[in-house]
């Protein structure tokens, strides 16, 4: 088996884990760098394995820094299931869209006040490519174990965030 850390390794966002294991390749969390500039910046970078090698994305919970890079995910050509907790898919289904409007919104500031060096400033992702994210969710229930591939998968409560596991 081989754990690969891809975010939150030095710092505390962008959590991100590769999971690949007799040719299976799972991600568990696939989050925004937040906080300072030199992180957010991150979020901009190619994701760093391929997409299309991935069979499965397994959040522990619902926050951006764990689940936001979702919407990349996707518009990356990611077509596979999203595992959660029910109460983290419907967390999700708030937050995502949101992430997406405020980005637009800020898009819209910088290049209304010319405050970027982008010409045009752009979104990381838009509100419409969280709405996509969304489709591929698979909400998990707790303690239920399910097989991906070589791997087996069962989400065990948390006490982080409501859904958390």
């Amino acid at each position: 088996m081989k754990l690969s850390f891809l975010g939150a390794a030095g710092c505390v966002t962008g959590s991100k884990y590769l999971v690949e294991h007799q040719g299976t390749t799972v991600l568990v969390d696939c989050g925004l760098f937040q906080g300072y500039k030199n992180l957010r910046l991150l979020n901009w970078d190619p994701l760093p394995f391929d997409v299309s090698r991935l069979d499965a994305v397994v959040l522990t919970h619902a926050h951006l820094d764990h689940s936001g890079a979702l919407p990349l995910l996707i518009r990356n050509g990611f077509r596979g299931a999203i595992y959660a907790t029910p109460a983290t898919a419907e967390l999700c289904g708030l937050l995502l869209p949101d992430s997406g409007h405020l980005q637009e919104d800020d898009a819209r500031f910088a290049n209304r006040h010319k405050t970027s060096k982008h010409s045009p400033a752009l979104p990381l992702y838009t509100e419409d490519d969280a709405h996509k994210a969304l489709r591929y969710f698979k909400p998990l229930e707790l303690d239920h174990q399910i097989s991906v591939g070589s791997l087996k998968l069962r989400l065990r409560m948390a006490g982080h965030i409501l859904g958390a596991s």
